[in-house]
């Protein structure tokens, strides 16, 4: 099927609701098809883990014709005991840091023969 994202096994560091709202940070106006893709997901999971990040009040949306424009709250507080503290506005810090580190580092060179 075409447009199905090639599924990860194993385990990772971020979880794909970080994934969508760091995308979603990105670009405000992101379509779901388009987060998928990035995230490597599918629109279904998507449209759920928007659903979740609303209902639990670190997102909203407003439609703006056939679009959304998101709006993501900043100082809401992360979920887990362990995050005690740690705004969503200082996760997605932390990755845009990351992020911004990996565009500007060139990459290796191969090794020579």
């Amino acid at each position: 099927m075409e447009g199905v994202p090639e599924p990860h096994t194993g385990w990772t560091f971020l979880t794909n609701h970080a994934r969508v709202l760091a995308v979603i940070a990105d670009n405000r106006t992101a379509r779901i098809r388009d987060i998928a893709a990035h995230c490597r997901l599918t629109e279904r999971a998507v449209q759920k883990i928007i659903s979740d990040l609303e209902q639990d009040g670190y997102l909203s949306h407003r439609r703006e014709g056939r679009g959304n424009t998101y709006r993501i709250e900043p100082g809401k507080v992360l979920r887990h005991p362990a995050e005690a503290g740690l705004t969503v506005a200082s996760l997605l810090s932390l990755l845009i840091q990351d992020e911004v580190t990996r565009i500007r580092r060139p990459e290796p060179e191969p090794p020579g023969d």
